[in-house]
Formats: C-alpha cells, structure tokens, sequence
C-alpha cells in the first residue's frame, strides 16, 4: 500500500474522508452499503468490500465536492467573501508557493466543506431511516449541529486565509490588495 505523504495527504482528507461520511450515512438506507462496510449483523468486512468503499468513497466525495461548489462556495461568495481576481501571468515564478497554499489551506476548506455537505447528508438518511418526524430530538441531533457549525466556521476561515495568502503571492496591484484588505480585515502581515 502507498504511505500518505504530503502530497496524497491533502486528497485524502478532501474526497476521501468526506465520501466515506457520505456512504456510511447512506448505509442506513442501502443494504448493499452496509454490507461492504461491515455493519450487518450478518457480514463481516472483506477485501472486496474494502475496496469497493474505498472506489466509492473516492466517487461520492467528488459528488459531495460538486454539491460543496455549488452550495457552500456560493454561500460564502454571498455572504462577504470575495473571491480575487489573480494575475495568474506571474504563477510559473511562485508554482511551489503556490501548490503548497493549496495543500496547507484549501485542501482544509475542502475538507470542511465537503465534510459539511457530507454530514447533512448522513443526518438527514440516519433521520430518514429511524422516522424523520416521529423521532425525538436528542444528543445525536446535537452533536450534528455542533459538527455543523465547527465545520461552517473552518470552512470559512481556510476560504479566506487561501484567497488572502494566494493574492499574496500572486503581487496584486495596490488597488486590488487595498480590496483584499477590506475583505480580509485583521489579517497577519
């Protein structure tokens, strides 16, 4: 098996993890899911079920990383945070600068993100399966909603930090960084 390095460590945390959340809530509706995941009483985890969890996992976290996009980066170009516009003509002279923002921060906003996206889905097919509306409320629901928030909250600062840090790098001009600026108030020199 391949070691996690730098380089895979980021997908990993950003398709990965988020499908494998994905399929698990799912599990609660699909026979088949909880079979490969060994959660039926009657299996038990096997090669074949592992790396069919793991093709899948792969293939619902670039869903759920889809989802993200269209929900969760909208949301937060709404709600204040601008998304810059780069000078990409000066990238070649800072590609590793570059690649290394992109793992020590949006592969972390990926993660949040998408992992967002993945626990609403899983809540909302662990609900489904037990009774959406005729189960009470209790810790499990809490600990969605905390998850949630922590979750909203990361992924919003890991946005700002990579757009901050990335128009850095690129040398905005005076305009645009006095833009940045007001959008990213309170930010480390």
């Amino acid at each position: 098996m391949k070691e996690i390095t730098n380089g895979n460590f980021g997908l990993l945390i950003a398709f990965l993890l988020p499908g494998f959340i994905t399929l698990w809530g799912l599990s609660y509706l699909h026979e088949t899911l909880r079979f490969w995941l060994g959660a039926s009483p009657t299996s038990i985890p096997t090669v074949g079920g592992f790396l069919y969890i793991t093709v899948a996992s792969v293939a619902a976290g670039l869903t759920v990383s889809t989802i993200r996009w269209l929900a969760i980066d909208s949301l937060h170009h709404i709600s204040g945070i601008r998304e810059p516009n780069w000078n990409f003509s000066r990238l070649q002279k800072n590609i590793d600068g570059y690649d290394r923002l992109i793992e020590i921060h949006y592969r972390y906003y990926q993660f949040y993100a998408n992992s967002l996206i993945a626990l609403l889905i899983a809540y909302t097919a662990q609900r489904i399966s037990t009774g959406y509306w005729s189960t009470p409320l209790g810790w499990n629901d809490l600990g969605f909603l905390f998850l949630v928030v922590i979750f909203f909250a990361g992924s919003r600062d890991t946005l700002k930090k990579y757009y901050l840090r990335t128009s850095q790098l690129l040398d905005l001009s005076e305009v645009e960084e006095k833009i940045i600026e007001n959008d990213f108030p309170n930010q480390p020199e």
